[in-house]
C-alpha cells in the first residue's frame, strides 16, 4: 500500500490534534503537525533529510501565532524566536523550499482574494476547515494527481481576482521595462532594502547619483514613494539585488 505523508499546520492546538487524530485514522495516510510556520518548515526540511518527505502539507489560512508550550498527544511541534510565517507565506516557503510538496490551505471562510493569492503562491486547494473528512480525503488525494482544488462558490470570484492580478502585473512589467538598466539595478536594490548610501557605494556612485536615479525611477514607474516602487517591481517579479555578490562593474556602459 502506498502510503501517504502529510503535515498539519495549524496554531489552535485542539483543531490541529483533532484532525491529525482524524487523518490517522485512514489506512494509508501517515500525518504530522506543526504549530508555526517556522515549526513546519523545520519539519519538512528534517523529513527530507531523512529520506521520508512530506507529500501533504495542510496550512491554516489565519496561521501566525506561536503555540503556547506543553507536549501534545500528537506530536504538534512549537515555534520559537525566529519569527511568525502567516499561511500564505508559508505556502510560498514550501514551494521555494520542497516543490514536490502539494499545499492546501484550510480556511475559516471563502475569500477569494485570498484563496487566488494562495494559488498564486503555489497552493494546490483552499477547502472549509470544516468540511467532512471525505471530502479533505478527496481533495489530499486530488492534488497528488496534479489537480486544483476549489470551492464551486469561489470560483468565478478567484478568476477575476487571477485576471486582475495579471493585468496588473502587466502594466508594472511594462512600467518596469521603460527604465534603463542602471535604474533597473537602482530598483533591485530598493527591492533589497538599501538606502541611498548604501546603493552608492555598490554601485560606485556619488549619492548625489543614486538620487537622481532613484527620483527618475519613481517618475517612470508613476509612483511617489520607495515603498510603492517595492510593491510595484515585485508585481512585475524583480527581485533584490544579490546582496552576497558583487555583479555591478566599476564604471562601464551602466554609469
Amino acid at each position: 500500500m502506498v502510503r501517504i505523508r502529510v503535515l498539519v499546520v495549524d496554531d489552535h492546538r485542539i483543531f490541529a490534534e483533532s484532525l491529525a487524530a482524524a487523518l490517522a485514522a485512514e489506512p494509508d495516510v501517515d500525518v504530522a503537525a506543526a504549530g508555526s510556520g517556522p515549526a513546519a518548515l523545520r519539519c519538512l526540511e528534517r523529513a527530507a533529510a531523512e529520506g521520508r518527505r512530506f507529500d501533504v502539507a495542510l496550512v491554516d489560512a489565519d496561521l501566525g501565532g506561536i503555540m503556547p508550550g506543553g507536549r501534545a498527544a500528537v506530536p504538534v511541534q512549537e515555534g520559537n524566536a525566529d519569527g511568525l510565517v502567516d499561511g500564505i507565506s508559508l505556502v510560498a516557503g514550501v514551494r521555494s523550499a520542497q516543490p514536490a510538496v502539494r499545499t492546501v490551505v484550510l480556511a475559516e471562510k471563502d475569500d477569494p482574494r485570498r484563496a487566488a493569492l494562495a494559488l498564486q503562491a503555489g497552493a494546490s486547494g483552499w477547502v472549509a476547515k470544516d468540511c467532512s473528512l471525505s471530502r479533505l480525503l478527496t481533495v489530499i488525494r486530488g492534488v497528488l494527481r496534479d489537480e486544483t482544488h476549489l470551492p464551486p462558490a469561489l470560483l468565478t470570484g478567484v478568476l477575476r481576482e487571477l485576471t486582475a492580478a495579471r493585468k496588473h502585473r502587466t502594466e508594472s512589467e511594462r512600467l518596469v521595462e521603460s527604465l534603463t538598466p542602471r535604474e533597473r539595478e537602482v530598483l533591485r536594490c530598493m527591492v533589497a532594502g538599501l538606502g541611498r548610501k548604501a546603493v552608492a557605494e555598490r554601485l560606485y556612485l556619488s549619492p548625489h547619483t543614486v538620487r537622481t536615479h532613484m527620483q527618475n525611477v519613481l517618475g517612470k514607474l508613476g509612483v511617489h514613494s520607495t515603498l510603492a516602487a517595492v510593491a510595484l517591481a515585485r508585481r512585475a517579479g524583480v527581485g533584490p539585488v544579490d546582496l552576497a555578490g558583487d555583479v555591478v562593474e566599476r564604471g562601464g556602459q551602466l554609469a
